[in-house]
């Protein structure tokens, strides 16, 4: 049995069908992340979870994926996001954040909140910008979108407690965002603002909550374009 997408919650329906990109097929290496597992990572790239089991001589009885973790992906689609909706009543923002990095993913950024003592990723989703191995406009989905954790993202206002945290890479005080990235944070923050009934006003950048002292997302998001967007 392939294991499941969560470990005790189940998604209302995955969405996987907007932003699919076109490409042949081809055997390619997946680095895991936090949370991810055999039947997450099949769906990202079109394989079943069995085949990606074979080919890395995994057991396909709940087999256990460690972060960091190199795999091969036999015969792969280009990458799809893979985002699970489920019921809950908490959600009512959603925050943008920039990582303040040129580079990083899910993974690195795991890795750094571990060091600060939090429970993980801070962050729900990851949108990456093509590097640490991912692919520009890439969505990552953290343990805390599927466990349904608060954030630690922004104490400021409570939102923590009621906010989706959705980090794109990149540091966009001097760089800006990838069309792709935009076009993946359009998708997403879509998406969830439609499921979740989020008003347009209750989608704010970090510095824009009430009490934060940051300039997050950077003076070069385009919060215009954005909000024309969604």
């Amino acid at each position: 049995m392939i294991a499941s997408c969560a470990s005790n919650i189940t998604p209302s329906h995955p969405v996987c069908t907007p932003l699919v990109p076109s490409g042949p097929r081809q055997n390619v290496v997946h680095i895991v992340a936090p949370g991810e597992t055999l039947w997450r990572i099949g769906k990202m790239y079109g394989v079943s979870g069995a085949d990606i089991a074979r080919a890395n001589c995994l057991s396909t009885q709940n087999p256990v994926l460690k972060k960091g973790r190199r795999l091969i992906i036999p015969n792969a689609a280009p990458v799809t996001p893979v985002v699970s909706l489920y019921p809950n009543t908490k959600w009512k923002y959603i925050i943008v954040h920039h990582s303040g990095t040129e580079m990083g993913n899910s993974l690195s950024f795991d890795t750094y909140h571990l060091s600060r003592g939090w429970n993980g990723i801070g962050y729900h989703f990851v949108i990456d910008n093509g590097t640490d191995s991912k692919h520009d406009g890439q969505i990552e989905v953290s343990p805390r979108w599927l466990k349904q954790l608060n954030g630690s993202h922004c104490k400021a206002d409570g939102m923590n407690e009621r906010a989706i945290g959705v980090c794109l890479v990149g540091n966009f005080n001097r760089d800006f965002v990838s069309p792709k990235q935009m076009e993946a944070l359009v998708y997403l923050v879509k998406t969830l603002k439609a499921y979740y009934k989020i008003p347009d006003d209750h989608i704010l950048g970090h510095r824009m909550v009430r009490g934060a002292t940051t300039d997050c997302p950077g003076k070069h998001f385009p919060w215009r374009e954005f909000k024309a967007r969604l």
